[in-house]
């Protein structure tokens, strides 16, 4: 095995690790907005029960946290994207030094 070889599948070897990492990752932002959704929810139905101005803030402030959420897990998902890409970039190269 060749030099480049090496230095392409310790790439490999990272970019999987990273995918893996980001999915587990993505795994705990879904289960984490599904719990803020909730919580958003449940706040705009006091907000509307109570008719409160601090209850409308509340309820605001929950769903701007699940909006913050959803902007990470797009993140997450277009690094996820872009790792695949590289992966199989890596693969193809590997694949054609052989």
């Amino acid at each position: 095995m060749n030099v480049g070889n090496r230095l392409i599948e310790r790439r490999l070897s990272k970019t999987g690790t990273r995918l893996k990492s980001l999915r587990a990752e993505l795994e705990v932002i879904d289960e984490q907005i599904r719990h803020l959704g909730d919580d958003a929810e449940d706040q705009a139905i006091r907000a509307l029960v109570s008719e409160t101005p601090g209850a409308g803030a509340e309820a605001r402030d929950a769903q701007r946290h699940v909006d913050a959420m959803r902007k990470h897990r797009e993140h997450v998902l277009t690094e996820i994207g872009e790792l695949q890409t590289r992966q199989d970039e890596l693969l193809d190269q590997l694949t054609t030094s052989r």
